[in-house]
């Protein structure tokens, strides 16, 4: 069904290139009928859509008109459904998040902060309880571990564990381990529990939502690596809507769950069933931990490659994000 919808998106997009030749850009602001909200089921579709659907359906009156979900179990598939704007308005992790604002012609509406109002996230590995794997015996590397990544487009699952843990220490995971095999956060919890893998990343969030739906596995794994904080979660919305719907969007966001009195407290208890606490204003530049975490990895490949042009531009590029974010903070000292 979604590759039926991309070709669908990808021809509909020729029509437009040849129909638009030899004239101005002047495209008017896309003013849908319905809006299509995405979220990625990185648990399940059964539990996570009645977790959503309040928050769908207050959107939907706050907007004035119809939004409805759009579930997907990849995050390139959340990617590709906004570039083809078969989906106009979503929630992304960081690395999605990105890929939205650089492929999909998105813009970052605001940042998810947690139940405990942080707005960071932590990455982990989870091994079986009693299993008796510690993080040292994980980087030993001698290639008799199974191990679980996340998905390849997963903040958590897998960029962070890369470069905040692998790279650092020359390790390439598909070289350390027995097998390496992709998997929801969901799945991976399962798994280590079971024995399937002695080994998975996941991160914070997921465990919450682990020991709320299934406490009895959750109960049989253990945590043996934590990372530095990573960016929440974030909304992003493409930027060819039309203006007045998508600032309806970004204040029906800041001000969901804000203020006092019975509509408000409901609210809260939306949040709640997501382990959110809210959201804050951001723009892009919140996903500059993300941008150079990107950068490290392509620094770490181009060494790999032995290559001194390669090493010499993925440097350059590093820096020249490192510095970039640099000076955001410190012309914005109270950004997240």
């Amino acid at each position: 069904m979604i590759r039926r919808r991309l070709i669908t998106g990808l021809g509909l997009a020729a029509l437009l290139a040849l129909g638009a030749c030899g004239k101005a850009d002047d495209k008017a602001p896309a003013k849908p009928q319905v809006l299509t909200f995405s979220i990625l089921s990185a648990e399940n579709q059964a539990s996570m859509g009645p977790l959503w659907q309040p928050l769908i359906d207050d959107m939907s009156a706050y907007v004035g008109m119809p939004v409805k979900p759009f579930f997907a179990s990849n995050y390139t598939s959340l990617i590709e459904a906004m570039r083809f704007n078969q989906v106009q308005v979503g929630w992304f992790s960081a690395l999605p998040a990105l890929d939205a604002v650089n492929r999909a012609d998105g813009e970052v509406l605001g940042r998810v902060v947690d139940a405990g109002g942080d707005e960071s996230y932590q990455s982990v590995l989870i091994v079986k309880k009693g299993s008796g794997i510690t993080l040292d015996r994980v980087l030993k590397c001698d290639g008799k571990l199974n191990f679980g990544m996340g998905d390849a487009k997963s903040t958590s699952g897998t960029l962070a564990p890369k470069a905040y843990l692998f790279t650092p220490r020359n390790i390439e995971p598909a070289k350390c381990f027995k097998t390496v095999r992709s998997a929801s956060h969901q799945s991976n919890v399962f798994s280590v529990a079971n024995g399937v893998l002695d080994v998975a990343t996941n991160n914070s969030v997921g465990l919450v939502f682990a020991k709320r739906e299934n406490p009895e596995i959750a109960d049989k794994i253990e945590v043996i690596w934590t990372s530095q904080p990573l960016p929440e979660s974030s909304i992003i919305a493409r930027k060819d809507l039309d203006p007045a719907i998508r600032e309806k969007l970004r204040q029906f966001f800041l001000t969901y769950g804000v203020g006092t009195g019975p509509k408000a407290d409901k609210q809260r208890e939306v949040l709640k069933g997501l382990a959110y606490g809210g959201f804050r204003p951001a723009d892009s530049s919140y996903l500059d931990p993300v941008r150079e975490m990107n950068a490290a990895e392509d620094l770490a490949a181009a060494r790999r490659s032995g290559d001194a042009a390669k090493i010499t531009a993925a440097q350059k590029a590093l820096d020249e994000i490192r510095a970039k974010a640099a000076q955001h903070r410190a012309t914005n000292p109270d950004a997240g």
